[in-house]
């Protein structure tokens, strides 16, 4: 009888001491929680939707599932200003035969791009730098060289190749550059938005593809923009407020940056004036403006067998050396690219991990390792505004 009474207190006890603790009343922690009251679920983070582009979050008119789109430009000098390129998301910008150079624009939505020209022709060492994105590619005319990457790759359906009906762009026979003079017909072809989608249901091109990436690794638009510090510079200045490039004797791209803006503007160099001059788009009168700089650095020479027309090679391979710049500073960077099908990469200095750049517009050009004496930067404060005397014309005025 003692026995059953006290198994009865010590289940009496249990019971009492199981209440006071709340019973299985838990957070979802796996802590208690007062009876009754809930606990606050941890918040579900938003989606990364970024522009592929741009890096920026994709907004209500994104024109989700479409190819983006390659308009290739002119930039000999007798052809400044040109149209349409403040509106690319990305500039490409890179040397030609002769010593010329040449901008591929980038844009996100075809339906957007406004009058922009003067169109030319296609060349490989812009084709091969977007190809794993089989954009449409917009153009007048190709190298030969380049009409055996479209060949090979079997991109037809996606070149779109102003001379394939004559409907793909117009000529403008009044036009007048920046001296007043007009220019040759080969300078006046322009193309927009509504003539390439016209062209587009016209030839049923397929416009559709979907990007699980973006074209560069972007900082995420929900966090901080990175700051330069120069840490690879090897004790140089991380300065950057104005930045030259020379690609040829007679052609340099500089940029000033604009620290109320927080973007660089770009100006060219004017060999005939002995000076830069601000890069003016024509259909609006600003200047272009750019978040990023990407300056990359490699072998650029002639292609073998084509020393006549001086098709100029350059090497993606084996990568190379570059710089960044944002926000009126610098860093030295890696850049990978490999076959045509591999994608350009931004990589850290001495890491080789993937590089972040800041959401934005950017400006990418290719320069022959030949030109890096003349890469410089310096802040503004110091920058010395001279006016360098006109050098001899080492281009070729009518290039094919």
């Amino acid at each position: 009888m003692k026995r059953l009474l006290c198994i009865l207190l010590a289940l009496t006890m249990s019971v009492s001491l199981f209440t006071a603790c709340g019973g299985d009343e838990t957070t979802t922690s796996g802590g208690t929680a007062e009876p009754g009251v809930e606990a606050t679920p941890e918040p579900t983070p938003e989606p990364y939707e970024a522009n592929v582009l741009t890096g920026y979050e994709k907004d209500a008119d994104y024109a989700e599932g479409q190819r983006i789109t390659a308009v290739m430009v002119n930039n000999i000098q007798t052809c400044r200003p040109q149209k349409g390129l403040s509106a690319a998301d990305v500039l490409f910008e890179i040397k030609v035969e002769g010593g010329i150079t040449r901008f591929m624009a980038l844009f996100t939505d075809y339906n957007n791009i406004p009058d922009i020209g003067p169109v030319r022709s296609a060349r490989d060492q812009f084709f091969r730098l977007v190809l794993p994105w089989q954009p449409l590619y917009v153009h007048i005319g190709q190298s030969v060289v380049q009409k055996e990457y479209i060949t090979n790759y079997n991109y037809d359906e996606w070149n779109l190749e102003g001379n394939f009906d004559g409907k793909l762009y117009y000529r403008n026979e009044d036009r007048v550059n920046w001296a007043g003079n007009h220019v040759d017909t080969e300078h006046t072809a322009y193309t927009n938005g509504q003539l390439i989608a016209e062209h587009i249901e016209r030839h049923d091109v397929d416009d559709r593809r979907m990007y699980n990436s973006t074209f560069f690794d972007f900082v995420d638009y929900r966090d901080p923009a990175k700051v330069l510090t120069g840490e690879n510079l090897e004790g140089a200045s991380a300065d950057a407020g104005r930045v030259t490039i020379r690609h040829s004797q007679s052609y340099r791209t500089q940029f000033d940056y604009d620290s109320s803006l927080g973007q660089y503007a770009m100006a060219q160099w004017y060999y005939s004036k002995g000076a830069y001059m601000d890069a003016i788009d024509e259909n609006n009168g600003q200047q272009l403006m750019f978040d990023n700089l990407l300056i990359l650095f490699t072998d650029i020479h002639t292609y073998p067998g084509h020393e006549a027309k001086d098709l100029q090679y350059a090497e993606y391979s084996w990568g190379g050396v570059g710089y960044y710049c944002y926000g009126g500073k610098i860093e030295r960077i890696r850049w990978q690219k490999g076959t045509p099908l591999d994608t350009l990469r931004i990589v850290d200095f001495n890491t080789q991990e993937p590089f972040e750049i800041n959401c934005g517009k950017t400006y990418v050009t290719v320069v022959d390792e030949d030109e890096i004496p003349g890469f410089s930067w310096e802040s503004l404060e110091t920058a010395q505004d001279v006016q360098e005397a006109p050098t001899t014309n080492d281009f070729v005025e009518n290039e094919d």
